[in-house]
């Protein structure tokens, strides 16, 4: 199985890693290796096992059988804290910074520079971490708070965490999930940079031209086993989709449609938040039936406030919002929902589901008490029970039972899941904001296919994601926004990734 034998020793060997949580095998006896200064991608569909595999590396489950080895001695991690000490960092999905806290306070935190070796030494803690940013080339303000502070810079504190740590190894589960295409590009010259200087890291993605740019090797799992390892130079995207998901992706063509009416206005709409800083700004645009309408934009220039006021969960300042010609500004989020406007959530976690709620729960939140699915305020098990297993098959959603928590699933199944609720509601508008955000090849095209039908069946569909690809493939008209405006407008003819990428950075479009 090595690719790169002889008399190179590994930095890292993984020997016969199964993991079994009751009748599921999660991995199967999967072997691994890494070489100091390489990049190791893993691939695989959502719940291939990948993460799991990590989290034994990483000491945050035990495996049921199999060996860890770091330069030829045999390791047990019991915890996170046995990994750290012996060099083995983790960025997860999910960030793990306190927000009310300076970003050298969460770096140095756990082991803080001391003065007379009993209180906190801020200055030397700040001096710790600007001489680390600047070694790393990973600028920082050591100062700022981390709830003042976009995704991609919170990312780059949580490296170099680790890197103070001195951690030679370094595990990225997911790291683009939630970044924009510029920060993308920045975390893959990080990785390239730290990699030149020794350290080794392994690259748990979804996004195979990331693969294609940033490793040297890559390793395919399906269902908890193995299926290739490769050297990135030697494969390609098309051969990695077909190993990942055991078939062949074909792209899809959207085909022109006339228009049906109008379903969803937005009229010179403002909002300014607590600080007083204008996040809508005489926003206007309009989503018709039988379209998919693209907002383009770099996160944080009013989007998330633009679905906000839409459904409900934020009141806008002025201006004005109808949903098949009913003004809905000042309209509850329930009110809106029963008009006619279902919504894939931007954050799966904070407004998608509750972590501890089932799969069925999950499956019904916020349309239990549809006559479909109740009487009176009493539920139809009967009838529920069968909805919801069929949903479940027809989306592909890996799970063990209708009583699994929702938290208990991989990022891309609960995506799934939360995709199925809200596209299954067959409402006039669908609001989908990153709706493939962490799934896999597979699922992706399983998503664009149903997003794709329900446009054809007259759907209004208004497309939020920080992919332009997506965007490009999908759209029939596309949006550029820009600190809280409309800048652009363009027809899917028109529109092209420098045109786009110029409005979303604050550039005007030709007239």
């Amino acid at each position: 199985m090595l690719l790169r034998r002889g008399l190179i020793s590994m930095l890292l060997e993984m020997k016969g890693i199964t993991k079994q949580y009751g009748s599921v095998l999660a991995n199967d006896s999967i072997n691994l290796t890494l070489e100091k200064g390489e990049i190791l991608a893993v691939v695989g569909e959502n719940g291939a096992g990948k993460s799991t595999l990590m989290k034994i590396l990483y000491g945050l489950e035990q495996p049921t059988c199999g060996e860890v080895y770091l330069n030829g001695k045999q390791q047990s991690f019991r915890s996170p804290h046995d990994a750290i000490r012996a060099g083995i960092g983790m960025v997860q999905q999910h960030f793990m910074l306190f927000s009310e806290f300076t970003v050298a306070e969460n770096i140095v935190y756990g082991n803080e520079p001391k003065k007379n070796s009993l209180f906190f030494n801020r200055s030397a803690a700040d001096k710790l971490v600007q001489e680390l940013s600047k070694k790393y080339l990973l600028d920082v303000d050591p100062r700022a708070k981390i709830k003042n502070c976009p995704v991609g810079l919170q990312q780059r504190v949580e490296i170099l965490k680790i890197l103070y740590q001195n951690a030679d190894i370094i595990i990225l589960d997911e790291p683009s999930a939630v970044l924009t295409p510029q920060e993308v590009s920045d975390l893959l010259k990080t990785m390239k940079k730290l990699a030149s200087m020794g350290k080794s890291i392994i690259i748990i993605t979804h996004k195979l031209h990331e693969v294609m740019d940033a490793s040297d090797r890559v390793m395919v799992m399906r269902s908890g086993k193995f299926v290739k390892e490769t050297k990135t130079s030697e494969t390609s995207i098309e051969e990695l989709s077909f190993l990942m998901v055991g078939r062949r992706i074909i792209d899809k063509e959207v085909p022109e449609q006339p228009t049906t009416g109008n379903v969803l206005t937005v009229t010179d709409l403002r909002l300014t938040d607590k600080q007083g800083k204008k996040c809508l700004d005489g926003l206007s645009m309009h989503v018709d039936a039988g379209e998919i309408v693209g907002i383009a934009g770099v996160s944080g220039n009013g989007q998330s406030e633009l679905i906000e006021c839409i459904t409900g969960l934020n009141k806008a300042d002025a201006g004005e919002i109808t949903l098949l010609e009913k003004d809905i500004v000042k309209s509850s989020v329930s009110k809106i929902r029963d008009l006619g406007c279902a919504c894939i959530p931007e954050d799966r976690y904070k407004y998608g589901c509750a972590k501890d709620a089932n799969m069925t729960e999950t499956a019904l939140m916020a349309h239990q008490y549809k006559p479909r699915f109740s009487k009176h305020g009493i539920l139809k098990n009967n009838i529920i029970r069968n909805y919801v297993t069929e949903l479940l098959q027809r989306y592909d959603v890996k799970y063990s039972g209708l009583f699994q928590k929702a938290g208990e699933l991989s990022g891309g199944n609960i995506q799934k899941l939360i995709v199925a609720r809200e596209i299954e509601q067959n409402t006039p508008l669908l609001i989908a904001a990153e709706p493939t955000r962490g799934v896999d090849i597979g699922a992706m095209e399983f998503i664009h296919g149903k997003l794709l039908e329900k446009r054809a069946n007259g759907g209004a569909i208004l497309l939020v994601s920080s992919e332009l690809s997506e965007i490009m493939e999908l759209c029939d008209r596309i949006y550029t926004i820009f600190d809280g405006k409309i800048n652009g407008e363009f027809t899917k003819a028109e529109a092209t990734e420098e045109k786009l990428g110029l409005l979303m950075m604050g550039g005007k479009q030709d007239a």
